[in-house]
């Protein structure tokens, strides 16, 4: 197990989250170098475990670089070891429904009583306030309730989803940014406080002008496709070997590029595509004229050509592309990994890169309680007698 040397390093992150929102913001503090201890149910573990398509590989990512333990937080024994594990970090991440740390007598006033600085991340459907706080929210309510499911697919058919999990892992995104935010102030005032991360809020967060368009406007902005309503040429375009790429050709100076690549410069002079306001008014019409000359050419020589003329261009990946590109393999965006079961594991880097202090992917989610003994024994100062005991009981 290698050493931790990303930007985080120093920090104790305890994670009690499951699934995605919660568990994927201890990603993050991990990636970053951060020490990670995931508290799992005994015999149970996280559900991350068992899923994947056909293959368990979702949890040596959303795992990665944590130690894992286990407790039982239903028995009073498991409450007691989570306080004095608590006791000694500067993170707690929890993603269970609001009132069920409450219930256990795990509240943020008890825990931050015996460690006034702790930062606790509550990241849930609707946050921990308002009427819709106690309601199950899984990801996809609040992508919902955001306002992406409604803008997402084809205008010819029912709001669609995104096709990852978006409004988890942006919740768990935005509970990270917030908690180093937080961790930042108590370098001031010596005092933590609670990061409350609604999945709802995190889409809406990046919602962009849709809400002033409605207030000011009174217009509701309606699914599109792979096109953004307005903003011309950006779309995907056929190629003569059957492929389609990409293209960005939006602000007025890309455009002229785009239309010198075209051979036609007259178009960007042409009162209808001149300017911003023009190209969204004729948006399909100018669509089909880009479409009628890409697909004239093939996909290698047509980004060869737009690259010349400047012109933002690509294909649509999929893992194997992803695998083969230059630029993936020069950044090392795609990593091998070790592990006991899974030959030839390949995963995500650790985003975004850092000059001096960049995160690495040290080791895959662990076994179930891999961690016991080194959690229990050398954070917690029990003997190997203690643990064992703890084991017996079902507490560990």
């Amino acid at each position: 197990m290698s050493e931790a040397s990303g930007p985080l390093a120093g920090l104790r992150v305890v994670e009690l989250g499951t699934l995605i929102a919660g568990p994927f913001c201890g990603q993050l503090f991990g990636d970053m170098g951060a020490e990670v201890i995931k508290v799992e149910a005994p015999g149970i573990g996280d559900p991350m475990r068992s899923w994947g398509r056909g293959l368990e590989v979702w949890w040596p990512i959303i795992g990665r670089n944590k130690k894992s333990i286990t407790l039982n937080l239903r028995e009073v024994r498991g409450q007691n070891l989570l306080r004095d594990l608590v006791d000694t970090a500067d993170v707690l991440i929890e993603n269970f429904r609001p009132g069920t740390l409450e219930k256990w007598g795990l509240t943020y006033e008890d825990l931050s009583s015996r460690n006034p600085g702790l930062v606790m991340v509550r990241v849930s459907g609707f946050g921990q306030s308002g009427p819709y706080a106690p309601r199950a929210g899984y990801g996809s309510i609040g992508e919902a309730m955001g306002g992406i499911r409604y803008l997402a697919g084809d205008p010819a058919n029912p709001p669609s989803r995104v096709g990852i999990s978006i409004g988890d892992s942006l919740a768990a995104t935005f509970a990270c940014v917030g908690a180093l935010a937080a961790l930042n102030e108590r370098a001031r005032s010596g005092r933590g406080q609670i990061v409350d991360s609604a999945i709802y809020e995190a889409v809406l967060a990046v919602m962009e002008s849709t809400v002033p368009e409605y207030s000011v406007g009174g217009l509701i902005r309606e699914r599109s496709g792979a096109i953004l309503p307005k903003t011309a040429p950006s779309n995907v375009y056929p190629t003569a070997d059957g492929d389609s790429i990409v293209m960005g050709a939006n602000q007025d100076s890309v455009f002229q590029r785009l239309a010198d690549a075209m051979g036609a410069s007259e178009l960007a002079t042409d009162p209808r595509y001149a300017d911003h306001v023009g190209r969204g008014e004729n948006q399909d019409e100018l669509d089909d004229l880009i479409s009628a000359w890409t697909a004239t050419l093939g996909a290698d020589e047509l980004l060869d050509h737009l690259e010349l003329h400047g012109v933002p261009a690509g294909r649509i990946y999929r893992a194997p592309e992803m695998l083969n590109d230059p630029q993936f393999q020069a950044r090392d965006s795609i990593v091998d990994v070790d592990h006991p079961a899974f030959e030839n594991l390949k995963m995500q880097n650790v985003f975004p890169r850092m000059s001096r202090t960049q995160g690495t992917v040290r080791w895959p989610g662990p076994e179930l309680g891999a961690h016991n003994d080194e959690v229990y024994g050398d954070v917690l100062g029990l003997t190997v007698d203690e643990i064992k005991t703890l084991s017996e009981s079902s507490i560990i």
